[in-house]
């Protein structure tokens, strides 16, 4: 029965030899062992001098011996990354954190943004999870999450597509190069994604204003009635890789740890 061929590796440790290097080592070496000698078939013939310069010449033909020692076998390690869709079953599960405290001293355009480049990277989205901790429990950056994984379903996979390397929106389409690819699907696919772009960062803004009215049932009904400064804790699953699909978003989880408000107290 034949055996299954297993993946290839993803690194491959190449030898480096230098015989030139190596011969120049090995004269040296001779050279300080040979002086070490004529030192101890002489020292009897001088004095306190002489037992200096041996110890001396000792540490320093060990610290050589050392040095050279770690340089002997030089190798080079070659990397091959295309490799690792090859070796997806062994890749480990990875936890990604993004944490806010204020949408009005941090935008949520900005913390979407970052989710949004965590969400894309060149890793098996069903071994991956994105957390993304609000110490405020505002209601808009839970809205902009909400709204970030509708546009990274398109983005996501436009990135992969056509290998687009900053894979953070805001910075992607704020960037005055010219996008290299000039084919007619790839300008109307851009057209389009910038489209969205500007449509999802105009309902963050909309909502950052205050300019929505929050519906204090479904989604948001956990964030009704309650304070920055106290409340129960709040879980939410904005998007969840059910079958573990690599091609699909990783999953996207909204937390908000509980918070009590201190009772004041007078003497």
């Amino acid at each position: 029965m034949a055996k299954a061929l297993s993946p290839p590796n993803l690194y491959d440790k190449v030898s480096l030899q230098n015989p030139l290097h190596r011969a120049f080592d090995v004269t040296i070496f001779v050279l300080l062992i040979s002086l070490l000698v004529y030192r101890l078939l002489h020292f009897s013939s001088n004095g306190f001098a002489w037992l200096l310069a041996l110890l001396c010449e000792s540490c320093f033909t060990f610290t050589w011996a050392l040095t050279v020692s770690t340089k002997w076998n030089p190798v080079e390690y070659r990397t091959y990354p295309e490799r690792l869709s090859q070796k997806i079953q062994e890749l480990p599960p990875v936890d990604m954190f993004v944490t806010t405290a204020d949408p009005e001293l941090e935008p949520p355009i900005l913390t979407v943004n970052t989710v949004i480049s965590l969400l894309a990277v060149d890793y098996p989205a069903g071994k991956l999870a994105c957390y993304v901790s609000d110490d405020g429990c505002s209601p808009v950056t839970y809205y902009s999450l909400v709204e970030a994984s509708k546009f990274a379903r398109l983005w996501v996979p436009f990135c992969k597509k056509h290998d687009i390397q900053d894979r953070a929106p805001f910075r992607y389409f704020s960037s005055e190069e010219v996008p290299l690819n000039n084919s007619l699907e790839f300008q109307q696919e851009y057209n389009k994604m910038k489209d969205e772009y500007e449509e999802l960062a105009s309902k963050i803004n909309d909502a950052n204003k205050k300019s929505i009215d929050w519906n204090p049932s479904g989604d948001f009904a956990a964030f009704s009635n309650i304070e920055p400064k106290n409340h129960p804790a709040i879980i939410k699953v904005v998007w969840e890789n059910k079958g573990g699909i690599s091609d699909e978003l990783p999953h996207l989880i909204y937390i908000s740890r509980e918070k009590e408000a201190k009772a004041s107290t007078s003497l």
